[in-house]
């Protein structure tokens, strides 16, 4: 399984990040549309990600107290309709829809998204490269140039934000 350290916060605006972001040469890697859809499981999450016409099933497992350290399995899937085929297995508990505007820097995903139903969101992902002390070097690097309270993280999924309304 793959790892990384995750934070997300509640924000206004997207804007004063996206500076900062090309001021410190942070890669641009576009907008994704996603639709993610959260099945009943006994443990961990699973969902369906659908963005730009491909489908990825995710599992994971995650710390939701402390430092949110993930461990996540990817497996892409082709079928004529992945959706509909787990959707007749599996039942959904709640479909997240957000826009995502993704940038990327020192092996840290930035993730400015505008999530329906909730507004917009900062999360961060610094991948594992196989030392928890370098990835948290990184994690609290980025936390520091963009100016975040750690104190006003979020310890919950879009899942579980949307299923609370």
């Amino acid at each position: 399984m793959a790892l990384n350290l995750e934070l997300k916060i509640k924000v206004d605006s997207h804007k004063k990040y996206i500076s900062v972001l090309k001021r410190i040469g942070a890669e641009n890697k576009g907008i994704l549309k996603q639709k993610d859809i959260y099945y009943k499981v006994k443990k961990g999450l699973l969902k369906l990600r659908v963005e730009n016409e491909t489908f990825t099933l995710i599992k994971y497992l995650r710390d939701e107290k402390g430092k949110r350290w993930s461990n996540y399995e990817l497996m892409t899937l082709k079928a004529k309709n992945p959706e509909k085929y787990l959707n007749e297995i599996f039942d959904v508990e709640v479909v997240v829809v957000k826009k995502r505007k993704y940038w990327l820097y020192k092996n840290t995903r930035v993730h400015l998204d505008t999530v329906k139903s909730l507004g917009k969101y900062l999360e961060l992902e610094t991948l594992f490269t196989g030392d928890r002390l370098d990835a948290t070097k990184r994690f609290n690097e980025i936390v520091k140039i963009l100016n975040l309270d750690l104190g006003k993280q979020i310890h919950k999924s879009y899942k579980n934000l949307l299923m609370k309304k």
